[in-house]
């Protein structure tokens, strides 16, 4: 009985002793995982590997006591890991807390969806990839949109290829290339019609001539001018635009009152402006200048008669009649002034067709000193 207990208790010492550890053994098991495990604090930067990957869990290794869960509450944020990230893939993760209640790691992934994103969009903006987007809502200068992958950019009115009701674009996709980003500001703008380049674009409307007309559609009316779509043919489209300069021979001051989204409208080609890549279009242009008609009634040396409509820097502006009259402020002699709703007889000097003036020198009983 007594060699038998030596006997085990001597062969255990063998077994346990043969390498001269057999007291720590355990101890250097324990030290040596201890040692793998990393130390975390809170808004350490740690990396780690995808282990799970679900709507309702993801988790991630990163040599803890447990797997890290990642917290993230923004569904936005939620949706881009699912479509961006697989289980084994590398990340780095914020530590939000370094052990919770139920003993493992919390953590983010924004940073990390953060960098990568930024950097994708220099790389997009590098090689002018285009990428689809959803336009959200509407703004003042334009509309903000965002990408299935989160990216969150405004694009401008005037990046804009067609501007119709904001109502009818919102929730509708289009393809836009990255124009200008700022990190600092987290700006992001995009382009719709630099799509299509510059050499597309004239292939595109090569077939509208300038001079000719065309039937377009009304878009969308700002205060200074119209917006319109111009069928190319094979359900194509381009954009036009009409300066308020361009809409009446006559003086126009609210186009919201004359025009709106879905007028039908014939305006001549003036030109193509390939960096805005739109048609620049003209209303008046399609009926001859009333202005030319009534010139002939006023040759130089005749002399007129008129009211006085106001004084303003450049001289004396005259009703004659329908048509605007001129006395520069250079005409005006030094001692005579002239105020709205005075009677004046004057004589046609000439005819500015920039301005569409009949320039007029005053009728005066005497030439002052110093007149020209």
């Amino acid at each position: 009985m007594s060699n038998s207990t030596t006997s085990t208790n001597s062969s255990k010492g063998v077994h346990s002793t043969g390498s001269g550890h057999a007291a720590t053994t355990m101890a250097e098991l324990l030290k040596r995982v201890t040692t793998q495990v990393t130390n975390l604090k809170k808004g350490d930067i740690v990396e780690g590997t995808i282990t799970k990957l679900t709507p309702s869990e993801i988790l991630v290794n990163i040599n803890a006591k447990a797997e890290a869960v990642v917290l993230e509450k923004e569904k936005r944020l939620m949706d881009s890991l699912l479509s961006t990230l697989k289980v084994g893939d590398k990340v780095s993760v914020q530590i939000l807390n370094p052990e919770s209640d139920m003993g493992y790691p919390v953590v983010s992934l924004r940073r990390f969806l953060d960098d990568r994103q930024w950097k994708k969009l220099d790389e997009l903006k590098d090689k002018k990839e285009v990428i689809e987007v959803v336009i959200d809502e509407a703004t003042k200068g334009g509309f903000l949109v965002s990408s299935k992958d989160g990216i969150l950019g405004f694009l401008p009115n005037s990046h804009m290829t067609f501007r119709g009701d904001s109502k009818i674009l919102i929730g509708t996709k289009t393809k836009v290339v990255v124009l200008e980003l700022d990190r600092a500001t987290r700006r992001i703008v995009l382009s719709q019609k630099h799509v299509t380049t510059s050499a597309d674009f004239e292939k595109e409307v090569k077939s509208l001539k300038v001079g000719e007309k065309a039937k377009t559609t009304v878009l969308n009316v700002a205060p200074f001018g119209i917006f319109v779509s111009i069928p190319l043919g094979e359900g194509k489209q381009t954009e036009g635009f009409i300066h308020i300069s361009e809409v009446s021979w006559e003086n126009v001051t609210d186009l919201t009152s004359l025009y709106k989204s879905g007028d039908i409208l014939e305006a001549q080609v003036t030109g193509v402006d390939k960096e805005a890549r739109r048609i620049n279009l003209s209303l008046k242009r399609t009926g001859a200048d009333p202005f030319e008609k009534l010139v002939g009634n006023y040759p130089v040396d005749k002399k007129v008669a008129g009211i006085v409509t106001s004084v303003i820097a450049a001289g004396v502006l005259i009703d004659l009649d329908g048509v605007v009259g001129i006395i520069k402020k250079e005409k005006v002699p030094p001692t005579v002034t002239y105020k709205t709703g005075d009677s004046i007889n004057a004589t046609v000097e000439g005819v500015d067709r920039r301005t569409r003036r009949i320039l007029l020198t005053p009728v005066l009983k005497e030439k002052p000193i110093g007149y020209r």
